[in-house]
């Protein structure tokens, strides 16, 4: 099935999107409870990846 490049540049777009605003969230999250860190690598892992490139 031949896809339309519109939907697929609208579907990276909105992955783009989602992946910013998971990542913001979880940012924020992490500054209001410091209690979470250690509690998940992954989460740590982000957090300070974003931290870093702001």
């Amino acid at each position: 099935m031949d896809q339309n490049p519109d939907d697929i540049d609208r579907r990276l777009e909105r992955r783009a999107a989602l992946r910013t605003r998971h990542a913001q969230g979880l940012t924020r999250l992490m500054e209001e409870r410091a209690d979470l860190r250690g509690v998940h690598a992954l989460a740590d892992f982000v957090d300070d990846a974003v931290r870093w490139t702001a």
